[in-house]
């Protein structure tokens, strides 16, 4: 069977366009990362804030894409997109000069909500406008220049900390938002291969509650007192995604159609998205950290230590595709996985108070390197699975796995970091011959965050030495958890393609089947309402 290729008309200024707004969502995705410590410093945050600062856009991304993706299938992609840029602007200004963690909170999760009105609809448009080989390089350019400007976040975020008030990095944006919208209402075309079904408001309801509830269930879990928030919100998650899913199954018009979610070509190779990208965004948000609290780094040098994950995955990129054609995406996809496993190990290893930066380098190489090649499939694999009408299912599943894996990974990593760093120093003083000494309020303060640590030594200079000896030592063995975790995360991940994954003849098979079921029920469909 021979795909017919296809692609709209001035398929590079459309496509410049669709990856222009997809920049923006990433680059807000990933700038706060670098500002953490100054953030937490300002507001005498603790480390679960500071968690939740982190997630907090991935959270309304997470949260949105499905049902705005349903909403852009039914009601108009381009509508979307340019509401979604529109809403971004008035989010980063509220983000970058918030007064207290609560609004700076809020500014991320909205900005999140304009990004899931926006991102999902940047691949829905490249499954609809393009197809056969094209449609794949188009998803390789999308995914790694996605990929890689949520690396770059970083480093443009660290090098306006030299100067400017932390703020700066939300505002950043503004200007690509504009641009992104002025290009977006003028060259990207509306309304192409829309379906006419209803939307299921409800069961996008219900998935708004369920991720929500998850994602900040994970971050609660670790923090004294908060356990019985934790446990209530793993409940209502449970709940929630319990009613969610009977209600796809029995829906006449469902928000995530359960008969395409249950093709292998779809289910693993989002489950396999969700480990990869979240893997990266999980490791430079600790990473972020790691740099400026133990070695010492300026914002601008932790900053560009992301960027070799960043050149990684732009120049691998284009070899993923050609991997995919040639010899199938379950090949593609553990390709990948070795190399973020060995720079996860490489981390796991290495990064101690002593490492050197081409060392932190490496790992962030094997990272992108792995991402790069893990990413085109990921994506491919889920657009490939579905019918044109329903590319909105596709591109929020597409999204998820960068959000919802990004959410996850960071709750997840920032939870074992938050838990292990309060261990170990409330360890360290109850081991300390001055432990008799230390109030109950001077340990709340030590164990709540590294900034927390840091002001204290700053305010008493006579035990600053040893106040963030003892923070450094107790950041160090947080995040040996947290890297500990995504090794055995990724390892699972791996497992599940190498079983579950088809190979290569399987795979096209499974697809031109999957093409020709659909083509059946659009004419029946079609034949039906006429």
């Amino acid at each position: 069977m021979t795909t017919v290729e296809k692609a709209p008309a001035r398929p590079g200024l459309v496509l410049f366009v669709l990856i222009l707004v997809a920049a923006v969502a990433n680059l807000n995705l990933a700038v706060a990362n670098v500002a953490l410590p100054e953030i937490g410093r300002d507001f005498d945050a603790s480390q679960t804030q500071l968690n939740l600062i982190a997630v907090a856009y991935s959270l309304g991304l997470a949260t949105s894409v499905l049902y705005l993706g349903a909403i852009g299938d039914r009601y108009g992609r381009k509508l979307l997109l340019v509401l979604g840029m529109g809403l971004s602007i008035p989010a980063c200004l509220i983000a970058g000069f918030a007064p207290n963690f609560e609004v700076l909170f809020g500014a991320r999760v909205l900005g999140g909500l304009s990004a899931g009105l926006a991102y999902p609809t940047t691949l829905a448009l490249i499954t609809a406008l393009w197809s056969g080989p094209a449609r794949t390089k188009a998803i390789a350019l999308w995914s790694a220049l996605g990929g890689a400007l949520s690396a770059l976040g970083p480093l443009l975020s660290g090098a306006l900390l030299e100067k400017f008030h932390w703020g700066s990095v939300f505002i950043v944006t503004l200007p690509l938002a504009v641009l992104a919208l002025a290009l977006a209402a003028l060259l990207v075309p509306a309304h192409v291969n829309e379906t006419t079904d209803p939307v299921d408001n409800f069961g996008g309801i219900v998935s708004v509650v369920f991720i929500a509830a998850l994602v900040l269930s994970i971050n609660f879990a670790p923090v004294d007192g908060m356990g019985s928030l934790a446990i209530g919100l793993g409940v209502i998650a449970l709940a929630a995604g319990a009613v969610f899913v009977v209600r796809q199954s029995r829906a006449a018009f469902p928000l995530y159609d359960l008969r395409i979610a249950r093709r292998r070509t779809f289910w693993v190779a989002g489950l396999a998205g969700i480990i990869v990208f979240g893997s990266l965004m999980g490791v430079i948000f600790v990473g972020q950290q790691f740099l400026q609290n133990v070695l010492g780094y300026s914002t601008l040098a932790a900053g560009a230590s992301t960027l070799p994950a960043a050149v990684a995955m732009v120049l691998v990129a284009p070899q993923s595709a050609k991997l995919v054609e040639t010899r199938g995406s379950r090949l593609t996809l553990l390709v990948g996985y070795v190399f973020i496993v060995a720079g996860l190990v490489l981390a796991w290893l290495t990064w101690k108070e002593d490492v050197a930066y081409w060392v932190v380098a490496v790992s962030y190489v094997l990272l992108g390197v792995g991402v790069g090649f893990a990413g085109t499939p990921a994506s491919r694999s889920l657009t490939g699975s579905v019918p044109v009408d329903r590319a909105g299912m596709a591109s929020g599943t597409a999204d998820l796995q960068r959000d919802l894996g990004g959410a996850i990974m960071q709750s997840m990593l920032g939870a074992l970091l938050t838990a292990g760093y309060a261990a170990s120093l409330t360890a360290q003083i109850a081991n300390s011959p001055q432990s008799g000494n230390i109030s109950s309020d001077t340990q709340s303060v030590l164990t709540k965050s590294f900034s927390s640590a840091a002001d204290l030594a700053e305010r008493y200079p006579q035990y600053g030495e040893q106040i963030i000896t003892a923070a450094k030592l107790a950041f160090l063995d947080g995040d040996q958890h947290s890297y500990a975790a995504a090794i055995v995360v990724v390892l699972l991940g791996a497992v599940l393609v190498f079983f579950a994954f088809p190979r290569h003849e399987e795979e096209k098979k499974m697809l031109a089947q999957y093409n020709s079921i659909d083509s059946v029920r659009s004419e029946a469909s079609g034949f039906g309402s006429g």
